[in-house]
């Protein structure tokens, strides 16, 4: 029996299902039933305080929105994890299931987490649907540095070739200042507005964004912009990968990726009409 049929029925056993796909793969299921179901290779777990406002969904191009509450808990959603960042712009999915037959079942919703906010032994996230991709600002701007982010479809650089990052033991981490160990055959700078992954310990799966790569004596010291949401400890590894400044000069010669550059390096400054001033002719 489908879910309509159930439904026209007028006796109902169903209840939400919700699946958060994490940006660092791991997948977790949820449902207000008062046992577990499993479908989709995904086991939805009772007894996990998660509810959810009633969903808000139009036929125009407005945003899809609710939110889902839930209870902060070691075997569900922990506040370490909400602290770390690991829930940010987790995909969310939300089916309507006859839990008595949960192959009877309707997706209600398909998006991913915006604001969380957590405190006082319990989260709140905000829901936003897949229209929400529509209202964002597109185009290009015409400018001198390059609009690509390094590695992607229209930048076609392989970060994994070799020479342009690798795999090192933290000697020493004081807040967003890391001292990896053993970093040579690169120039100081070389990492500045890359990118830097952790790859064990209690921050495994983050990433941080790199504002400075220097030399201190004998000690290469990465800064980054914000300290990870996790303890990162000395001894664990972590993945840092070459950094662009978006000039056509560090595409040529840093990438040698130049026919792939996305700026105008020619186009007039600010200051170019002062640049040359020239009397009107009245």
């Amino acid at each position: 029996m489908s879910l309509i049929d159930h439904l026209a029925g007028g006796i109902t056993t169903t209840c939400l299902c919700w699946a958060l796909v994490r940006r660092d793969g791991v997948v977790l299921g949820f449902t207000d039933h008062d046992r577990d179901l499993t479908f989709d290779g995904v086991a939805f777990r009772a007894g996990t305080g998660l509810t959810a406002r009633a969903l808000e969904q139009t036929t125009g191009l407005s945003v899809d929105n609710t939110e889902a509450v839930g209870a902060l808990s070691d075997a569900a959603v922990t506040e370490a994890d909400l602290r770390a960042g690991r829930y940010d712009g987790a995909e969310v999915r939300c089916w309507l299931v006859n839990w008595a037959a949960p192959d009877a079942r309707m997706l209600r919703f398909r998006g991913h987490l915006g604001e969380v906010a957590h405190g006082a032994g319990g989260f709140r996230a905000e829901l936003r649907g897949l229209a929400e991709a529509l209202n964002r600002p597109t185009g290009r701007v015409i400018q001198a540095g390059c609009d690509a982010a390094l590695g992607d479809a229209r930048c076609g650089f392989d970060l994994g070739s070799a020479g342009y990052g690798g795999t090192f033991t933290l000697e020493a981490v004081q807040g967003a200042v890391l001292v990896p160990g053993e970093v040579a055959g690169f120039e100081p700078g070389w990492f500045e507005r890359g990118t830097c992954l952790v790859l064990d310990g209690a921050g495994a799966g983050l990433r941080g964004w790199v504002k400075s790569d220097r030399l201190a004596g004998a000690s290469r010291v990465v800064e980054l912009w914000q300290e990870f949401g996790a303890a990162v400890a000395s001894g664990d590894r972590v993945q840092l990968v070459a950094g662009c400044d978006k000039r056509a000069e560090t595409c040529r010669s840093k990438f040698d990726n130049f026919a792939n550059f996305r700026g105008f390096p020619d186009v007039p400054g600010e200051d170019w009409l002062a640049a040359s001033p020239q009397r009107s002719v009245g």
